[in-house]
């Protein structure tokens, strides 16, 4: 494979472009990582570097913008926060890096990876993402940390509503599952983050996804941009330690079919950990609520839940207390779950990426994993596109119809439970409170909105009776 990375500031491919495969015989030393970061990496158990490492850290410290595609797990956070913190090491300021990541979860995550490799050197970090005490967070942005990692909302009310606040000297920009960020629904608040860093920074993009938005980017970019992909994202979007199967059930026995499988990996291995992926907040919270009442201790995270309580949940799976953690596609990206043996679809993404990102959860370094998707017959077309995006055929995974047929009402019985108790506590109101604030944020009036489409719906009711009328007469 000829080495096509290097990109002319003029030209940029309409696809991925790979560099030849990274040989197991590169060292950290040997792509000019300092001494003290050797060390460093050593203490944590680091020996030697990965394909996207190796591949995009010496560019880094060249001075290039960088795009890395590689799969999760691959260890693409290292290679932005390395050549940062070995640069920063030599002439240290804040605010010297700008993180932007698309979930609180992950803002936390490389935060805790920037702390723990940079202790040495006294590195003082930032997390800025919602759910969290806005004043607290401005009285840790005006003591100057070098590295700001945040969620772009609320880095951009900071930089709207903090005017002690300044990005004018940042050198790096990262920003992390750049093709969320990119395509995510972000433009506003990206736009009120970029306007307010200097031109001369330098830009790292790093994905598991690459698309159009990143390429486009990155060709906008003048520090003679460099961009990796890696080769096994030519052959398969999932790793091959992998074991994809599906579960066909009918829709009305899908939460007893799931309660049956997690039952059966507790019974063999009572150390088995899974994470149960669902559609909406919603259908989360009810699949915790029913796996919590039929005795499988259970941990719940999605964006209507409160920081603490997502902190807390995330801690509660990664520690081992709970074996399984229901979520949204808020844990699908980026989270470094170590010892995930099942990943478990409740539902069928519309979008073959949104599968990836969800199973690349399991089945990390070099480890096996199981991934096992619910599949109803509605699903087949669903199923198929992932297949062909993933270029793996799912096998079938039998289940015991029999003790399913045996728990089938009592779990239907508990789901109409919690339904009830997410009554009483006036979930549908939560949720419309948090839409309203959602729709504020983006510059949208909800009064205004819903007066425009009660008006709306007035005029298509008016024109539905005349029609009707019309109708009628022609009778």
């Amino acid at each position: 494979m000829s080495n096509t990375g290097d990109l002319a500031s003029s030209h940029l491919p309409s696809s991925k472009v790979n560099v030849p495969d990274i040989s197991a015989s590169q060292t950290f030393s040997s792509l000019g990582v300092s001494t003290w970061l050797l060390s460093q990496l050593s203490c944590l158990g680091i020996s030697s570097p990965t394909p996207v490492q190796a591949a995009c850290i010496p560019q880094i410290l060249k001075g290039r913008d960088c795009v890395g595609v590689a799969k999760t797990g691959e260890g693409k956070t290292l290679a932005f926060a390395l050549p940062i913190l070995q640069t920063l090491s030599v002439d240290p300021y804040g605010v010297y890096a700008l993180v932007l990541t698309p979930t609180r979860e992950l803002a936390g995550q490389i935060g805790d990876t920037i702390r723990s490799v940079g202790v040495a050197m006294g590195v003082r970090d930032v997390v800025v993402t919602g759910g969290r005490d806005t004043i607290k967070q401005s009285q840790d942005l005006d003591k100057r940390p070098h590295v700001v990692i945040g969620t772009p909302g609320r880095l951009a009310d900071h930089i709207e509503n903090n005017a002690t606040f300044s990005l004018a000297k940042v050198k790096y920009l990262v920003l992390d599952e750049a093709d969320r960020l990119l395509e995510g629904g972000f433009d506003g608040q990206l736009s009120t983050i970029l306007s307010a860093l200097p031109a001369s920074r330098q830009t790292l993009l790093f994905t598991a996804t690459s698309s159009s938005s990143v390429l486009s980017v990155i060709k906008s970019c003048k520090n003679n941009p460099f961009m990796w992909t890696s080769p096994s994202m030519s052959t398969t979007s999932t790793v091959s330690t992998l074991d994809q199967k599906f579960l066909l059930t009918p829709p009305e026995a899908q939460d007893a079919y799931l309660v049956q499988l997690l039952l059966d990996k507790k019974d063999k291995n009572s150390r088995h950990s899974s994470i149960v992926f669902c559609k909406t907040c919603r259908t989360t919270e009810l699949v915790g609520i029913l796996l919590g009442k039929v005795g499988i201790p259970t941990s719940t995270l999605h964006s209507m839940r409160k920081q603490k309580e997502r902190v807390g949940a995330l801690a509660m799976f990664k520690s081992g207390h709970t074996k399984v953690l229901v979520a949204t596609d808020v844990a699908s990206r980026g989270l470094d779950i170590p010892y995930v043996n099942l990943v478990v679809n409740h539902n069928i993404p519309t979008n073959p990426v949104d599968y990836v990102h969800r199973v690349g959860r399991t089945a990390r370094a070099g480890r096996g994993g199981q991934a096992v998707s619910m599949v109803t017959p509605n699903d087949v077309a669903l199923v198929q596109a992932i297949e062909e995006h993933t270029g793996v055929k799912w096998e079938e995974l039998a289940g015991d119809d029999d003790k399913v047929a045996e728990i089938l009402v009592q779990v239907n019985t508990v789901r109409r439970e919690g339904e009830i108790e997410l009554g009483e506590r006036d979930w549908g109101e939560q949720r419309e409170i948090n839409k309203r604030k959602r729709k504020i944020q983006n510059g949208v009036d909800p009064d205004l909105e819903e007066k425009l489409k009660k008006k709306a719906r007035k005029k298509l009711v008016k024109k539905m009776k005349k029609n009707k009328l019309k109708d009628f007469a022609t009778v």
